[in-house]
């Protein structure tokens, strides 16, 4: 069977809801395959443990982000999102390299602690501005609660914010805290790629850290689109207008540079294959990725295109009860400052009455980091509590 592996290895994952975070299963492996998956929008779990809010993940054996078998059940199967719809390929026999300097500038590591250090991930990006304006793929820094870095040409790291994203197209858009002199990658959103087209994937190989890896291959077939679904086969999801290619992506290229053979990048590593001796590796095209980007910075929401980020609370609730009943609450979190704690029932936000877990998680969902709300709730002993709360920022979405 021909699995599609996502390209950013990670150590461990956890859905978050609206700013709230939902006891949900913990998503070991190493992300999403590729599609239109954004499991961020589950509105609640039911009957959740609130032990999961604070459960640990194995962080053993780890080295410099790549992962094994002991770290992921998925590891072995090419990761937790298998294909359903089959799709074409050819036949690889090139085999990754390091990357040559030219083909590392404007190249970035981007590596993200998921969910308050609940695990880790790394992959690629790329840097489109002077000032540390960055492309790279959506699920590359999902359930992220800090983002790093690293520039490949110098060596230095930064702190970065997401700026915008695209979860349907796989695109997001982050700003590096006090970079300036960076040497963007070189697009090329002119000349349009061809089928038997030479191009080299470059990134993050296994992300490592160490040197970029440089797969090189031909383009397969344009316009291409990916079903998946998740290791439960309950949820399924789709990328489209992908460009198909035979170089041998390795995980940890998410989000990095597909070149041409002019060294002009002409599209986005977001999905490989693996299963058989043939890999094949799907990329976004930089033109598309492009549009996205500008949308962002103009600041632009749409149906697709999230600014920013939302609000968070920080509590786990059930969806089995009657009402939002918290099953558990993040630690450092708004609402553990304010006082809440497991076996609350939240009664009302800003004096709207909350009726249910959906309710307050569409709430939540609309407003922004920084927003001061009234929250009142009902505790275990009865004793009804009411507090002012600042909303934080929580994982990506």
């Amino acid at each position: 069977m021909t699995v599609l592996r996502t390209l950013t290895p990670r150590t461990a994952r956890r859905v978050v809801v609206a700013g709230l975070a939902a006891s949900a299963v913990a998503m070991t492996g190493i992300g999403y395959a590729a599609g239109e998956q954004d499991f961020a929008i589950v509105p609640t779990i039911a009957a959740p443990q609130p032990a999961l809010v604070q459960q640990q993940h194995a962080e053993s054996g780890h080295p410099g982000g790549r992962w094994s078998t002991d770290q992921s059940p998925f590891a072995g199967s090419g990761g937790p999102f298998q294909q359903t719809e089959p799709t074409e390929g050819s036949t690889n026999e090139s085999t990754a390299t390091d990357a040559t300097a030219d083909q590392e500038l404007g190249l970035v590591y981007v590596n993200t602690t998921l969910d308050y250090g609940s695990g880790q991930a790394a992959g690629t990006g790329m840097v489109l501005t002077s000032d540390g304006e960055i492309l790279t793929n959506h699920h590359v820094v999902q359930g992220a609660t800090s983002i790093s870095v690293q520039v490949i040409s110098t060596g230095r790291t930064y702190d970065a914010d997401v700026v915008g994203y695209d979860a349907t197209h796989d695109v997001a858009v982050l700003q590096l805290d006090g970079a300036s002199g960076l040497a963007p990658v070189t697009t090329d959103v002119e000349e349009a790629v061809q089928v038997g087209d030479t191009v080299t994937g470059v990134g993050n190989a296994f992300g490592d850290g160490g040197a970029a890896s440089a797969a090189a291959g031909t383009v397969v077939a344009l316009d291409q689109s990916i079903t998946v679904s998740d290791e439960t086969g309950g949820t399924s999801s789709r990328l489209s207008n992908l460009i198909q290619v035979d170089a041998d992506i390795i995980a940890g290229d998410s989000g990095g540079a597909l070149y041409d053979d002019d060294g002009e990048v002409v599209g986005m590593n977001t999905a490989a294959s693996s299963g058989s001796s043939d890999v094949t590796g799907y990329a976004v095209p930089i033109a598309q990725a492009l549009e996205i980007v500008e949308q962002v910075e103009s600041g632009d929401q749409s149906a697709d295109v999230e600014i920013g980020n939302h609000g968070y609370l920080g509590v786990s609730l059930s969806a089995d009860v009657t009402g939002a009943l918290v099953a558990g609450v993040v630690n450092d979190s708004p609402a553990e400052s304010a006082g809440l704690t497991a076996g609350s029932t939240i009664t009302s936000l800003d004096g709207a009455a909350v009726t249910s877990a959906d309710a307050l998680s569409a709430a939540v969902a609309a407003l922004e980091v920084g927003d001061r709300v009234t929250l009142a709730w009902t505790d275990t002993s009865g004793q009804a509590h009411h507090e002012s709360v600042t909303l934080g920022e929580g994982p990506v979405a």
